[in-house]
């Protein structure tokens, strides 16, 4: 498929028990790591809500024992797990690969790029990569089609009628703060 970038998780692990694990989700990367040697794929680690390298502290253990692993920046996932972005780009920054777009406000809604407390603009902005990412998880509302007549009505301010209006949403979003930098 010649992809250059292979994007992976650190292991779903019980809640409040990741330290428990700590040993067997490295013995596990590293069998990633070994089977991705000398073929030219890069692997690029998501901090994921619910798995081992959900926080930041976590994920640096990750890329500090496996240089090889690099990581993609999900700022809502650090939002949903109750860690500040500013610190976890901070902390991160000397490993990340790519961003992986997606806000969310304090009660942990996704919401489009900039409209959330992720402090996207200023990771963007601190942002020397070049690959970007955009995971929309927009509300869809499948109803609201039925619910149009001839006035297009809003469920909430993010929520939307198809995955293509989310999508589009979500990317308009994004191309607004790149503007902006």
């Amino acid at each position: 498929m010649s992809a250059k970038h292979i994007r992976l998780f650190s292991f779903y692990v019980p809640k409040g028990e990741a330290e428990i694990y700590h040993d067997e989700v490295m013995e596990r990367l590293e069998q990633f790591t070994l089977a991705a040697k000398d073929s030219g794929i890069m692997l690029c680690h998501e901090n994921e809500k619910g798995i081992y390298g959900d926080t930041a502290g976590r994920c640096e253990n990750i890329h500090k024992e496996f240089p090889s692993i690099k990581a993609v920046f999900d700022p809502a996932n650090f939002i949903q797990c109750g860690e500040d972005t500013i610190k976890a780009w901070q902390r991160l920054s000397p490993y990340i690969e790519y961003l992986h777009i997606k806000d969310a406000l304090a009660d942990k809604t996704v919401v489009p790029a900039g409209k959330g407390i992720g402090a996207i603009p200023y990771i963007l902005s601190q942002y020397k990569g070049k690959i970007l990412t955009v995971e929309p998880h927009l509300s869809v509302f499948d109803g609201l089609d039925s619910l149009e007549k001839e006035e297009k009505t809003s469920i909430n301010e993010y929520c939307y009628s198809s995955s293509r209006a989310a999508f589009d949403a979500a990317v308009n979003a994004l191309k607004e703060l790149l503007r902006d930098i």
